[in-house]
């Protein structure tokens, strides 16, 4: 086995180890979304509403209340 078969067989594994990564990533986002945690709709709309006057999009919370 020379290094160009070694570099072949890491390639094949590292692309399929990246779209595992990828796809559990995506069911993450779609169960997350489903269950109510976040609306990443909202999130998209921050891209085209980018204005410092803009209303943010989620109430900040106190350090107080984060620490408890």
């Amino acid at each position: 086995m020379d290094i160009r078969e070694i570099q072949g067989f890491l390639y094949f594994f590292f692309i399929v180890f990246i779209t595992v990564i990828l796809y559990g990533y995506i069911v993450h986002l779609y169960r997350s979304e489903k269950k109510g945690k976040r609306d990443y709709e909202k999130y998209s709309k921050l891209a085209l509403d980018d204005e410092p006057t803009s209303s943010p999009l989620e109430p900040m919370e106190d350090n107080k209340q984060k620490e408890q």
